[in-house]
């Protein structure tokens, strides 16, 4: 499952995803989505006959987007979303159609994407996802499979939606694909490799050629990298744009056209050349540290992919592609360091905004 990007803070933040996110919101990563962008947020906006988009409020709510598709006799909502972001979408749904709301799809096992199924069990629907996502919740969820507390411990301390709340995984999984099909309208639940996490799915109407990613693709300074593989991202990411959409609805930021898988891809194809340039020239994990500023500019300098770059994001995924590369990472020290920054730019920005946690 932040901004200035979703990989520029820690996974507690990340959990969290309310006041932690906005205290680390710049105005850069703000402005990069625009005043159109801005006022899609908390709107339904029609992106197919029967199918729906969401943009979720990540700075201020720490939600995630979410879709939604009205088939004869049911919906299946795309994303649980946190509990208050399920809460908030509800009667926005139940005000387009009465019918019931028979399925949530997590993309994957974030909190922002999958802490409100609980919301949606209670109003009749099943948690559906890929099985890579109840492997992930096992090993991340600890307190609810028996040991010491997991991620959703650490979000209840700080979040009274998930604190009100109970994990529910999904129990409706499929390894590969799972399709909805009703006559009139064909939802297509896809894994297409490892992207953002080891259990991404995406949900593709062909007939519309509609593509609801998760966090697979984002539009902006989104990308949290660590538990994904940025290698096989690329890869899963040139699956999806053989899907040919036409729209793209990403897990975090507004929807687009079909450009934005590419857009995405190539920010992390950019990223990987120039870590990988630092990697053949026998740099030491310190001295592609110490490069950072290096690659930051020839990334900004690119219009097609500067919306991506974060300049507290930028050293973790910077370091993930290191790892992936070489099997070592930043030295600890250098990490210390960053990790003091990014927590004093933090306090500050907490103190200076007061954001409320919703409920």
């Amino acid at each position: 499952m932040l901004i200035r990007t979703m990989s520029d803070v820690t996974r507690r933040n990340l959990l969290l995803g309310t006041a932690a996110v906005a205290g680390i919101a710049d105005a850069s990563a703000q402005q990069s989505e625009g005043a159109a962008a801005a006022d899609e947020l908390n709107k339904v906006a029609v992106v197919s006959d029967g199918a729906y988009f969401h943009q979720g409020d990540l700075v201020h709510q720490g939600h995630c987007n979410n879709g939604w598709i009205v088939f004869r006799d049911y919906v299946l909502v795309v994303d649980a979303n946190f509990p208050s972001g399920a809460q908030l979408i509800l009667p926005k749904i139940k005000s387009i159609t009465a019918k019931p709301i028979r399925f949530a799809f997590d993309t994957h096992h974030h909190g922002d994407h999958a802490y409100g199924n609980q919301v949606w069990v209670d109003n009749g629907a099943t948690p559906v996802a890929h099985t890579g996502v109840i492997e992930e919740m096992k090993r991340y969820e600890t307190g609810y499979y028996g040991g010491p507390p997991g991620r959703w411990e650490t979000a209840a301390k700080q979040r009274p939606d998930v604190a009100a709340s109970h994990l529910k995984p999904p129990s409706v999984l499929f390894p590969n694909e799972l399709y909805f099909d009703d006559g009139e309208h064909r939802v297509e639940l896809l894994h297409l490799g490892v992207a953002h996490t080891h259990g991404d799915a995406m949900a593709w109407l062909p007939k519309e050629r509609v593509l609801f990613t998760g966090d697979a693709c984002v539009n902006g300074p989104y990308n949290f990298v660590a538990d994904g593989d940025v290698e096989k991202w690329i890869a899963t990411l040139d699956a999806a744009r053989k899907l040919g959409a036409k729209v793209v609805c990403p897990g975090h930021g507004p929807k687009a056209g079909a450009t934005l898988l590419e857009d995405q891809q190539t920010f992390f194809a950019q990223l990987r050349e120039r870590v990988g340039a630092l990697v053949q020239a026998k740099k030491s994990p310190r001295e592609i540290y110490q490069s950072l500023d290096r690659i930051r500019a020839e990334l900004v300098a690119q219009a097609r992919i500067a919306r991506y770059v974060s300049p507290d994001g930028l050293p973790s995924q910077v370091e993930k592609v290191c790892q992936e590369m070489t099997g070592q990472g930043f030295p600890d020290d250098v990490k210390a360091a960053q990790a003091a920054r990014l927590q004093h730019r933090h306090a500050h920005a907490l103190d200076a905004a007061s954001y409320a946690v919703p409920g």
